[in-house]
């Protein structure tokens, strides 16, 4: 079975990213992937202000991480760029933390202006991170997010969209595991 992390990177939550995340855990998890979902608030404040990397939560986070086979990350835009506190982090996961991992970025923001902040804050600090493939995100703007306080209700054109990337996410991971699979065992050869 094919599992998967999904990261909501807001302070807040609820939240319109953490929609997002809810309605992919549904649809993933209909396809028979395990999924396990993740959020800011699982980690305590001072030990992402601390760095402390041996805190429990994140040393539990890191090898569910590393068994997993894909990431989901979900930010709210500010100011630009993606949550300060997922950069924050993001800055604590070992330097291949992703590597042979299939990544879905996705976002949400006040306007389409906030859009390109996923390519160009978000992508870099992911492939720092070693990610084995870093698929075309998802950018919802804030009106496009109908309910995100009770059941997630998205405009059918974001629906539509979300629908497409997970499509490509859920045939990424069918590429990636023959691939990952050959690779582990010539090395272990």
């Amino acid at each position: 079975m094919r599992r998967v992390i999904t990261l909501a990177g807001s302070p807040r939550y609820p939240s319109r990213s953490s929609a997002l995340l809810e309605y992919a855990r549904e649809k993933l998890s209909h396809a028979d992937i395990e999924v396990f979902h993740w959020h800011l608030q699982n980690f305590e404040p001072e030990d992402l202000i601390y760095a402390r990397f041996d805190s429990p939560a994140l040393q539990t986070f890191i090898e569910q991480l590393m068994s997993a086979d894909g990431l989901i990350v979900a930010t709210p835009v500010y100011k630009a760029s993606f949550s300060g506190a997922l950069k924050t982090l993001l800055d604590l996961l070992p330097e291949r933390a992703l590597e042979g991992k299939v990544v879905l970025p996705v976002a949400t923001g006040g306007t389409i202006a906030h859009m390109l902040a996923v390519d160009y804050a978000l992508k870099p600090v992911l492939n720092a991170l070693k990610a084995q493939e870093i698929l075309h995100g998802v950018f919802a703007d804030d009106s496009q997010v109908i309910d995100y306080q009770h059941q997630p209700k998205f405009t059918p054109n974001l629906q539509h969209r979300l629908d497409g990337a997970l499509e490509t996410f859920w045939q990424a991971l069918q590429r990636r595991e023959p691939a990952f699979l050959t690779l582990q065992g010539v090395a272990h050869a």
